[in-house]
């Protein structure tokens, strides 16, 4: 039983849609439940639920909820974000697809280790294995009455500690030694995730890629899905399809020309443009995948 009460509070929001935002796949532990989406933030789980400009939220002893303000970026103007964004054919039916979608703040580790799992998976099986390997790994946490069971995502020093074949039961793949790695080389103080931040965008994308089962786009997706870092711009294979569709039509450009075309293009905000398209390829084209 919880040791404190639950919990609730409401955030007045605008142009904020939950449902798109948790489904766009940039996170990885949403479940929709009775009309509301419950999941865990660092070491609390949480039920928020939207009515139209209103998001209601239940936890248990919050303190305060600065760390659920941040995690969902309720004070950053959609409005200003989207009007930087080109005004193409393409991007304007991006965003009215994909309304009130909103990039989360997520916790680094907890992200890196969901992308490293990601690999040519579909978001159904990367939810799959970030699930168990939180509940193997991870802590028990308190849940309102009527959820399921919710666990902290394990931390790099508790994977560090795990063999391969225990990942493996995790549904990992050849994931799984390619987390365990990762996990042993931060456990070891090799990279220092905290410092990311304070870096510039090259230099934080050539730290990551040194990780085991790191290359850029996973890395890109880090910097800024963790770290708002607004010019970073994962490149899977809906961004490059729609690259080359719409903007390089009978062209196959090099890699070094897509990322010099993504760096001016799009704009300040180049990496919200990129999840904003990546989500309207993907469900344009009924497909629930997020491959590499």
């Amino acid at each position: 039983m919880p040791s404190s009460p639950l919990e609730s509070v409401e955030f007045v929001v605008k142009h904020y849609n939950l449902a798109v935002t948790f489904a766009c796949g940039q996170a990885f532990r949403w479940r929709q439940s009775g009309g509301a989406w419950e999941g865990v933030i660092g070491s609390r789980w949480v039920r928020l639920r939207q009515e139209e400009d209103c998001i209601s939220a239940e936890s248990f002893a919050p303190a305060d909820w600065l760390w659920l303000r941040h995690y969902l970026q309720l004070d950053v103007s959609l409005e200003e974000i989207v009007a930087t964004f080109p005004q193409d054919p393409a991007m304007l039916a991006a965003v009215s697809h994909c309304c009130g979608m909103r990039l989360l703040r997520q916790e680094p580790w907890e992200c890196l280790a969901s992308f490293i799992c990601s690999s040519t998976k579909q978001v159904v099986q990367i939810q799959q294995m970030t699930a168990l390997l939180s509940s193997r790994f991870g802590d028990p946490l308190p849940v309102g009455e009527g959820s399921a069971a919710a666990f902290s995502f394990p931390t790099a020093a508790r994977i560090a500690a795990a063999t391969e074949a225990e990942l493996r039961a995790c549904k990992l793949g050849f994931r799984a030694p390619y987390l365990l790695g990762a996990a042993r080389a931060l456990d070891a103080g090799k990279i220092d995730l905290s410092r990311l931040a304070e870096l510039p965008l090259d230099e934080a994308r050539a730290m990551l890629i040194e990780l085991p089962g790191v290359g850029v786009k996973i890395a890109d997706c880090v910097l800024l899905f963790a770290y708002g870092f607004q010019r970073a711009f994962p490149v899977d294979v809906w961004i490059r399809r729609a690259l080359r569709e719409i903007y390089f039509p009978k062209r196959r450009p090099k890699p070094a020309r897509i990322l010099k075309f993504s760096q001016s293009y799009f704009g300040p905000h180049s990496g919200y443009a990129q999840q904003y398209l990546f989500h309207y390829m993907r469900t344009s084209r009924g497909r629930s995948r997020r491959s590499a």
